[in-house]
């Protein structure tokens, strides 16, 4: 008898309506098997171990084992380079594994497969016949990954891309050189060497001292041929006298040339920076501050300077070595010479008004501060000032037997300070420039001084700390 609706008999003896559904396919299932302790030995880790055992020859291949094409096959995929590898056994186990962001330049066994499942040829371009390859793989070398801090570093990076880090013990010495470093070479600090010092020898005219030493030489000549055809000496003693007093004027000014140009600035006229015109030469005197760029004294480390002055002198007596190519015998010569200043604020005491001092950024500077001797060494005290050897070891400097004196001088924020310079003002800033021309101390004829001149912005000291002496 037939139905117009198909029915089927379940195991059970009952009869339904509707077709037999056919059997489903099993999926795979994974199976593990237990594995021994192997005590944190990778070797003894089985088949997952072996893919971090790096091979005897140094290469870092990956071959994938046998693979089935009746079973399916599950790929899996890392970050970094795109790489699929895997091993399929007839029970359907599969492991899959490989180094992130690795790359294998020797040819493997592994990678995506074909319709066939066999491996498919890796190419960095487009294939023959215009085809195209289905997994992306990438030529060259991978960049490091860069730290995602955020931070932007400087120096060499390791492997990781992070900074490199150096092992060992701190060096304070050469921590120290790395700051002085940074400062002194710092384009905003102007480093004022000792040719740019006043010295009336260097001032005073080439042509004219020529000159004098002309005349002098024809009077001499003159003065002895009357003597010896005449027999009259009044020339040649009149030549000797003006030669005598023209040395002894030289030699006031040498000594006393300094001192002198002290007194012209201290007696210079105080200006009011609230009068003062644009353009205008002026000598404002107030309290400093500093800058962007504060400075640190060398020796004694005094911290926010506005000026440092650190000079290392020797003693050369009859048989002992001479401090530089000038330096005679049985006299204190300069060996070196560390001067540094920057730009600064200047309070006026008279208007209140303040104003910046460009005496950085390379500008022309005349500093008359004063410095104070810290350290006298000589053979009975060498080895007791360890501060003194250290500081002559930071800058590879000998002591030797020689007889030293160091002077350090400085301009603290909050002392008061003398300055000479030309009067700028641009949109509503106040500034104090140096001049473009020379300034001319003139004669002074009461102390028996000649003209000198004053370069660049005068820095004048009034109230110089007095430093004492380190005993030693």
């Amino acid at each position: 008898m037939g139905s117009r609706f198909p029915s089927h008999q379940l195991s059970s003896g009952l009869y339904v309506s509707g077709r037999p559904e056919q059997p489903k396919e099993k999926t795979p299932t994974m199976s593990s098997v237990a594995m021994p302790y192997t005590g944190g030995d990778i070797k003894k880790s089985g088949e997952l171990g072996k893919m971090f055992v790096t091979p005897a020859d140094g290469s870092r291949s990956r071959k994938s084992g046998p693979i089935n094409s009746n079973a399916p096959m599950r790929t899996g995929s890392f970050s970094g380079a795109t790489s699929h590898s895997g091993q399929l056994n007839s029970g359907n186990r599969m492991t899959s594994g490989g180094a992130p962001g690795y790359v294998s330049m020797k040819k493997t066994n592994s990678g995506p497969l074909n319709k066939h499942g066999e491996p498919m040829k890796k190419s960095s371009g487009p294939q023959a016949g215009g085809g195209n390859v289905s997994s992306r793989q990438n030529s060259g070398p991978i960049p490091p990954i860069l730290p995602t801090t955020g931070l932007i570093t400087s120096g060499p990076l390791n492997s990781a891309g992070a900074p490199r880090k150096v092992s060992g013990p701190l060096d304070s010495t050469g921590s120290i050189k790395l700051q002085n470093y940074s400062v002194v070479n710092n384009q905003a600090v102007t480093r004022i060497n000792q040719c740019e010092e006043y010295s009336f020898r260097k001032s005073f005219p080439k042509t004219i001292f020529w000159s004098i030493i002309l005349l002098f030489l024809m009077g001499f000549i003159a003065g002895g041929f009357i003597l010896g055809a005449v027999h009259n000496p009044i020339l040649l003693v009149v030549v000797v006298v003006l030669f005598a007093i023209v040395c002894v004027v030289f030699t006031w000014n040498t000594c006393y040339g300094r001192k002198a140009i002290i007194g012209f600035i201290s007696q210079y006229p105080d200006a009011e920076l609230r009068t003062a015109k644009d353009g205008q030469f002026v000598k404002v005197s107030g309290v400093v501050t500093c800058g962007n760029v504060p400075l640190e004294s060398s020796f004694q480390k005094v911290s926010r300077c506005v000026y440092t002055v650190t000079s290392l002198y020797e003693y050369r007596g009859w048989d002992s070595k001479s401090a530089n190519p000038e330096h005679r015998r049985f006299s204190w010569g300069l060996r070196t010479l560390e001067r540094h200043v920057s730009d600064f604020y200047i309070s006026d005491f008279q208007s209140g008004l303040r104003a910046l001092v460009k005496t950085g950024y390379g500008a022309r500077v005349t500093p008359y501060v004063e410095e104070s001797i810290v350290v006298d060494i000589d053979q009975s005290n060498r080895n007791m000032s360890p501060e003194f050897v250290r500081w002559l070891a930071e800058r590879n400097l000998s002591s030797d037997d020689r007889i030293m004196r160091l002077k350090e001088g400085y301009i603290k924020e909050g002392s008061t300070v003398s300055v000479m310079g030309v009067v700028r003002r641009n949109d509503n800033v106040l500034m104090i420039v140096p001049p473009p021309e020379p300034l001319s101390t003139g004669c002074q004829w009461s102390k028996c001084i000649l003209p000198a001149s004053l370069e660049g912005i005068v820095l004048r000291c009034e109230d110089s700390s007095k430093i004492d002496v380190i005993p030693v």
